[in-house]
């Protein structure tokens, strides 16, 4: 087995060649002096080879999804038996549907080319809202993984007596999973969208916070409106502490700010995404995912 990466997860595939004892093949990527896309393996041949792909889809989604391509593809032109994608962070899947009348249907395109290109996609809780399972997008074996015990191990042992909190529906699962796990109390904000930039949320129930810690459990941080919003929505009932955990840290420019401003602190994510709030490693739960699928 060859881990290599395109740059953005480049820690992470290393970690996961150490644990899994495996070669760490490091890619050349560059330009043209045209802007073109330079590739390159530092090996004349992957006869026979297993390649794995270690690649989160940020930052730039646009450029990592070419690369990704071209890396797939060169794999299996040198001879590699088997190419398996690692995507910790897997993008293009927000537009699940055309909702508006000549929109491109991203997250179908994505998985097309992706499943010609790759054998096996393996990533962690990607954001699916119309589909049920990778199934349904890939034509390719797809793993689909979820940070939960993770995110419950770090709660369960820094913050015992925490109350968990969703900042919306669509984040509740994962605090109501991992509460149920730890047998710690949890509840839901419904949020209110007043423009693209401003959301709005409340309490859906009468959840005692004060002078407690608030855990905000989402599974991505990207603008930080809905955290923030929340954050100040806990303070207001008398939160002691409001922290934010999510799996996968986007942070949108500015976004850091934004919580921080809401009394956010500290900000966790697990390194799918490479940044500075990473407290969480999810290398021993892709190593698994490998052993157990290759």
């Amino acid at each position: 087995m060859l881990i290599t990466t395109c740059g953005n997860s480049e820690m992470l595939a290393k970690k996961l060649a150490k644990q899994l004892r495996a070669r760490y093949l490091p890619l050349t990527i560059a330009a043209f002096p045209d802007g073109d896309l330079y590739l390159r393996y530092p090996v004349a041949s992957l006869k026979s080879q297993t390649v794995v792909l270690v690649e989160s889809f940020q930052p730039h989604p646009n450029q990592t999804f070419l690369h990704v391509l071209f890396a797939a593809e060169t794999a299996k032109d040198l001879g590699a038996k088997k190419v398996i994608l690692v995507a910790p962070y897997l993008a293009f899947l927000r537009q699940d549907a055309r909702f508006k009348p000549g929109e491109a249907i991203s997250s179908q395109i994505m998985a097309k080319l992706l499943s010609k290109a790759v054998d096996k996609i393996i990533t962690i809780d990607p954001h699916l809202h119309r589909y049920a399972s990778l199934n349904e997008l890939f034509t390719i074996p797809g793993k689909r993984l979820t940070a939960d015990p993770l995110l419950a191990e770090y709660i369960q042992r820094h913050y015992p007596d925490a109350v968990l909190v969703g900042p919306d529906w669509e984040s509740s699962q994962w605090a109501a999973a991992i509460a149920k796990s730890l047998g710690m109390a949890s509840t839901t904000l419904k949020k209110k969208r007043l423009s693209p930039t401003n959301v709005q949320v409340r309490f859906v129930d009468h959840l005692a916070v004060k002078g407690k810690t608030v855990v905000l459990v989402d599974d991505i941080l990207s603008t930080g409106k809905t955290i923030a919003a929340a954050s100040r929505e806990a303070r207001k009932r008398g939160a002691r502490q409001v922290v934010a955990i999510a799996v996968h840290g986007v942070f949108v420019p500015g976004a850091q700010e934004t919580v921080k401003r809401a009394g956010v602190s500290p900000v966790i994510t697990t390194n799918t995404i490479t940044h500075p709030t990473n407290k969480i490693d999810v290398t021993p739960l892709l190593a698994a995912a490998l052993r157990e699928g290759t």
